[in-house]
């Protein structure tokens, strides 16, 4: 895991990642399955599901894209449109790995959806 104390909309907050870039497709371009009729009914594909993420996957956040190389990892990008990435505000007080989501399944967008997990999913 890599982070990093940034400035967010004039806060201060640290992002966190589990720094595995060849995966992160980015919020709105990371493939997943729609499991209902609802819209925000969807489940993001696992890591095993899916090849390598492209290294531009065509979106970025002001100027900054999807970090090509390690030292330009946690801008912008990362912070609003990565997949993998997780803002912690300070109000929200110690923060540890489990923050992170494990995509070495599927994630949920319902965690009721999911399988086992009471509802219809």
């Amino acid at each position: 895991m890599i982070c990093k104390t940034i400035l967010y909309c004039g806060q201060p907050g640290t992002i966190a990642c589990d720094a595995n870039c060849s995966k992160a497709w980015g919020i709105n371009s990371r493939p997943s399955e729609q499991l209902s009729e609802n819209p925000d009914d969807y489940a993001y594909l696992s890591d095993s599901e899916l090849k390598d993420a492209p290294a531009l996957p065509g979106t970025s956040e002001g100027s900054d894209m999807k970090p090509q190389r390690p030292e330009d990892r946690l801008n912008r990008w990362c912070a609003r449109e990565c997949e993998r990435c997780s803002l912690i505000a300070p109000w929200d007080g110690v923060w540890d790995a489990s923050i992170l989501k494990d995509f070495s399944e599927r994630v949920y967008n319902i965690p009721s959806s999911a399988p086992g997990a009471g509802g219809e999913g």
